[in-house]
């Protein structure tokens, strides 16, 4: 037992000296949109192949069918601009969604929220971000209590209204998304209020997954004091990586969740993807 001990003393030593980590989980950012069509099936089996969760948005769509898109109409992914909410499945699955990546993924279409779940593998979790409002939470409850994989979802959203609904009636994770701007007259980032941390417990949330540019050791500080997860967003570049991993965020979200990951054995041997690998 003393064996034990002493080198876990000897580590939290050292990661007050920013040397020992902890595990992070890489989150693949619409899947792995950085090679393949961003929620697709191809970016999200693309995602779990390089040994990363995967995160997807959806809408409702005319018909009450949840369906992973971005943007609340077709115009950038898509040649034909509609709104989705407005369209039934049918009539969305028609599309490409596949061709304004590259001429490889010609004919990919829009998926099914359906779909996407029963591609999870084990061991790993889906980010499910909610693009529209509550009118999707009776709909999304029925669909993944029918998907028996509720232990592996995971919900987050920008309304918190919303995602403290969605909370109330849907028992899994759910993180408040907050981005940040910058100032008018330096254009330095804004950092993130600690009072996030307050107002996200207060609603009953489990964490925040937030615009990582505003993540400062203070703030970082006040979530881990509150007891939340923290999770960021969209980050490409390893030395940001190896900033946010020694403030102590849970996890990290990326387009480049293989690349990114390699990066970071070089420069940190202390990094470990959620699976050990």
């Amino acid at each position: 037992m003393r064996h034990l001990i002493v080198p876990g003393l000897l580590c939290l030593f050292i990661l007050g000296a920013s040397g020992c980590t902890k595990p992070v989980e890489i989150i693949a950012h619409r899947g792995a949109s950085y090679i393949a069509p961003e929620n697709t099936l191809a970016s999200v089996k693309l995602g779990w192949e390089k040994d990363s969760d995967v995160e997807v948005d959806v809408y409702l769509t005319k018909d009450h069918k949840i369906v992973a898109i971005h943007d609340k109409n077709t115009k950038r992914t898509a040649v034909t601009d509609v709104n989705v909410a407005e369209m039934t499945a049918e009539e969305l699955r028609k599309l490409d969604v596949g061709s304004f990546k590259s001429d490889q993924y010609a004919g990919e279409k829009i998926p099914f929220l359906a779909d996407i779940i029963e591609t999870i593998p084990d061991g790993r979790k889906l980010y499910i971000e909610i693009k529209c409002g509550q009118e999707i939470l009776p709909y999304l409850r029925e669909l993944l209590a029918d998907s028996g994989n509720m232990s592996q979802i995971i919900i987050i959203g920008f309304d918190l209204e919303t995602v403290t609904m969605s909370k109330q009636i849907i028992d899994v994770p759910t993180y408040w998304l907050k981005g940040t701007e910058k100032t008018d007259q330096t254009e330095e980032w804004i950092p993130h209020d600690p009072q996030l941390a307050q107002t996200a417990k207060d609603r009953g949330l489990d964490g925040l997954d937030v615009h990582y540019a505003g993540v400062t050791r203070e703030f970082a500080d006040a979530v881990k004091a509150s007891g939340l997860k923290l999770y960021v967003w969209t980050v490409d570049e390893p030395e940001e990586a190896i900033r946010l991993t020694r403030l102590g965020v849970d996890g990290i979200t990326t387009n480049r969740p293989g690349w990114l990951r390699e990066q970071l054995k070089d420069d940190m041997p202390a990094w470990r993807s959620v699976a050990g690998k």
